[in-house]
């Protein structure tokens, strides 16, 4: 087994755990919206969220029990600030706006250009290495959401409701790139801050624009759905950003549009048109030119300063200046010297080098 496999492995069963969480929290939100206006469900999903981890984390402490994980430090915030921001506002009242106006089961799939978007910022913007399969996958999913489009054309409110949706999956695709930085961190940190800041933005919207509070046991249903299709997603997306990189992890993510159409026949007995199975065929065909890549050449890596969760594998060839008991993985900063080598590889925390 090459060095990359075993953190390759996790890095694709996180994400598909996270995606797994969201997929189904997508149709599910939707039961909900009869009862709660869409943003104030935005708020409290987010809010759930923030709440349950913080209530974790302070559990965690109370016990003792150590985290394991590096903590967020000043110069992360600017990153932190971003994925509030566009995943945590902008992302979710787009998105409660889009369910209110389209088909659960076509608005789950239309979620897939989230991927699309995050690889398209990730590769122009942030100059992660995407290769020709990421490219042909991305265009088929690309043309599976425009055929979800197409059918919606005549009436303006389900073509406003795809619109929302493509724009919560940009907000989120942004969120997914500025998140990558910190994905070192905590992700119980980062998740926890994340969805209370959001769940505080979005509820006061919600309020000012007249909307109330639900009844105690919806708004504990929208909470609980918040803190697993919200957070506990999230902390898993982070880990895998970790091994994947951010285009690859958002691939693996993708898949959870298509749990969450599927949930969402059997839910609401909706009956959609060879359209909605043409996309799907088309967004399957590009997840699957997605994960079947395989990337590997001689890289140099360059001396390096920082903190995470690690074990001392190929890459984490370090002394210690403290007494360590031989226990991994463990965190602490360390230093990573010149290395030149070649194995199958992704963009993760030690292989964010350019390509010629």
């Amino acid at each position: 087994m090459n060095a990359a496999q075993p953190s390759y492995t996790r890095g694709f069963l996180l994400a598909l755990a996270a995606a797994a969480l969201f997929g189904v929290s997508t149709p599910l939100a939707k039961l909900l919206l009869g009862a709660i206006a869409p943003g104030m469900l935005a708020g409290l999903l987010y809010a759930g969220s923030g709440c349950g981890l913080l209530l974790w984390i302070g559990f965690r402490r109370l016990t003792a029990a150590p985290s394991g994980e590096a903590p967020l430090t000043r110069r992360d915030l600017p990153w932190l600030a971003g994925a509030v921001l566009f995943g945590g506002v902008l992302g979710p009242l787009l998105l409660m706006f889009g369910l209110a106006h389209t088909l659960a089961s076509t608005a789950s799939l239309l979620l897939n250009m989230e991927s699309v978007l995050t690889a398209v910022l990730a590769w122009v913007v942030f100059r992660e290495n995407v290769d020709h399969r990421v490219l042909l996958g991305m265009l088929a999913i690309v043309a599976g959401g425009a055929l979800l489009s197409v059918q919606q054309f005549g009436l303006g409110g389900p073509i406003l409701g795809a619109l929302a949706i493509v724009g919560a999956c940009l907000c989120w695709a942004i969120d997914n790139n500025v998140t990558r930085p910190i994905s070192g961190s905590d992700p119980a940190q980062i998740a926890s801050i994340k969805g209370i800041v959001a769940g505080c933005v979005n509820i006061g919207i919600a309020l000012a624009a007249g909307q109330h509070f639900p009844a105690p046991l919806t708004l504990l249903a929208a909470g609980a759905l918040g803190l697993a299709g919200y957070g506990v997603s999230l902390m898993l997306f982070v880990l895998a950003l970790r091994s994947l990189g951010t285009a690859r992890t958002s691939a693996y993510f993708s898949t959870a549009p298509f749990l969450g159409a599927c949930v969402a026949l059997l839910l609401f007995d909706e009956h959609p048109g060879l359209s909605f199975w043409l996309a799907g065929a088309l967004m399957a065909l590009g997840v699957w030119l997605h994960v079947s890549e395989r990337h590997d050449h001689a890289h140099v890596h360059e001396a390096m300063n920082h903190n995470h969760r690690h074990r001392h594998d190929e890459h984490h060839q370090h002394d210690h200046d403290f007494p360590w008991d031989g226990k991994e993985p463990h965190t602490h900063p360390h230093t990573h010297e010149p290395l030149e080598h070649s194995h199958p590889h992704y963009p993760d925390l030690h292989h964010r080098h350019r390509h010629s």
